[in-house]
């Protein structure tokens, strides 16, 4: 599943030239300014790292709950 959707996202990252980079910066550095951009930033990187310690959890979870049911199935043979 996830294959897929990282297949058609490549293209779209791709797409985007020199040019367009460049202008999409001048417009957020217009919109925001110099002194708000590391504001954003900070919180993008808080709202990232949040979103990966989450997605940790979750899979920690998963896994021993896994174990959980797999050292339980053998304790029963």
């Amino acid at each position: 599943m996830f294959s897929n959707f990282r297949k058609m996202i490549k293209p779209v990252l791709l797409a985007f030239g020199t040019n367009e980079m460049i202008i999409i910066i001048v417009v957020v550095l217009l919109l925001f300014g110099g002194r708000k951009i590391p504001e954003l930033m900070r919180g993008l990187g808080k709202g990232v790292r949040e979103f990966n310690d989450a997605k940790n959890n979750v899979k920690k979870e998963i896994e021993d709950s896994a174990n959980d049911i797999s050292s339980s199935s053998s304790d029963k043979k």
